[in-house]
């Protein structure tokens, strides 16, 4: 296969570092320009990396930054971008590369309420793709956008999938307990998250909601279908680094017992693991048996083979009671949750042609 020659937008911030490095010696993706503001410009990956759970690789470290424009990226031959810009810029950003004929990815949330752009999650709606050909009839050199969810949504999302399919579940409470990564670089202040909680987060008990049934609904005659499912969530900031950890609380007459849950989660696969993606895990959802599982420092990295840390969900602490079932899953928020969700999209467009 040949590869595509792609960009990363953003690639100063810690989505940005996180497709640098996820992207780096990929086999469908080869990267040719990693891009941000002015701010960067001329700077060194290795001068402002913020990641410290990656050993940069020197060769990746010597990658320069440069401001580029989506003419330009057109015409050096790119063909994909890869978004880790704030949601703030990423707009116009972003559509000016799909006016160019790019294949955007992208992990911001600007685009994710557009009446014909996919909130792509491989293991669940990988129809939604279809949606691409009506981006691409609009804009004139054929480029579209897909964005991945939020990254709470995200992790609530694969851990709902085979349950919604298998037991038609409906009236769904969540409350999460997100990682500081979450809130970007640098973030919340020392001073406002040590021995505290936040308990407020813009926008992310809303996007719960929308989002989660965007992505569980259907597509169909050229429009998107919610799912009929109803989630109502609590969200707060606590002071783990990375890794959102989230409690959820689910109704339903005639619950499954606790066996036939873990079953259903711990055998669910999807399209990516069908067509082996580089980026897919293995096992999409990881149940744990022990009490004290999942936990953001022992399970945020959860997933196999080593292209796939960190892209796996893990469930754990599952209990049924009359008419309730609760159980924790804690998703990576800036690898499943972030960029790795955005490369898994990708791939999947890649193998489907899309690409």
């Amino acid at each position: 296969m040949t590869k595509k020659r792609a960009a990363i937008l953003g690639s100063s911030g810690m989505i940005g570092q996180r497709f640098s490095h996820m992207l780096d010696g990929h086999p469908y993706f080869d990267v040719v320009a990693y891009c941000a503001s002015d701010r960067s410009e001329g700077k060194r990956l290795s001068d402002i990396w913020k990641l410290p759970d990656i050993e940069l690789n020197p060769s990746l470290g010597s990658k320069t930054i440069t401001v580029t424009d989506a003419a330009a990226l057109a015409k050096e031959g790119v063909e994909v971008v890869f978004s880790g810009l704030p949601s703030e810029v990423a707009g116009p950003v972003e559509d000016a590369c799909a006016e160019a004929g790019l294949a955007v990815y992208s992990n911001a949330s600007s685009h994710r309420t557009d009446p014909d752009t996919p909130i792509l999650l491989p293991e669940i709606n990988p129809d939604h793709l279809a949606a691409i050909e009506a981006q691409r009839q609009r804009r004139r050199k054929g480029g579209y956008i897909v964005t991945n969810a939020n990254c709470s949504v995200t992790g609530l999302a694969l851990g709902l999938k085979p349950l919604v399919d298998a037991f038609k579940f409906t009236d769904i409470c969540v409350a999460t307990y997100q990682a500081l990564s979450g809130a970007g670089y640098p973030g919340v202040s020392s001073l406002d998250i040590l021995g505290n909680v936040l308990p407020h987060i813009k926008s992310e008990e809303e996007k719960m909601g929308s989002e989660g049934r965007k992505i569980l609904g259907g597509f169909s005659n050229g429009r998107f279908v919610d799912a009929p499912i109803s989630i109502e969530a609590s969200c707060a900031r606590v002071a783990t680094r990375d890794g959102h950890l989230e409690a959820v609380f689910i109704h339903h007459k005639d619950m499954p017992d606790a066996d036939r849950i873990a079953k259903t989660l711990s055998e669910f696969r999807g399209r990516p693991q069908e067509l082996g993606l580089p980026t897919a895990p293995l096992k999409p959802i990881i149940v744990r048996r022990e009490q004290d599982r999942p936990q953001p420092k022992l399970d945020a990295n959860a997933g196999e083979p080593a292209r796939a840390k960190g892209m796996a969900v893990t469930v754990g602490r599952i209990r049924v009671g009359k008419d309730r079932l609760r159980f924790y899953l804690l998703v990576h928020n800036t690898i499943r949750g972030g960029a790795g969700g955005s490369v898994l999209n990708a791939e999947l467009a890649y193998r489907e042609g899309l690409i």
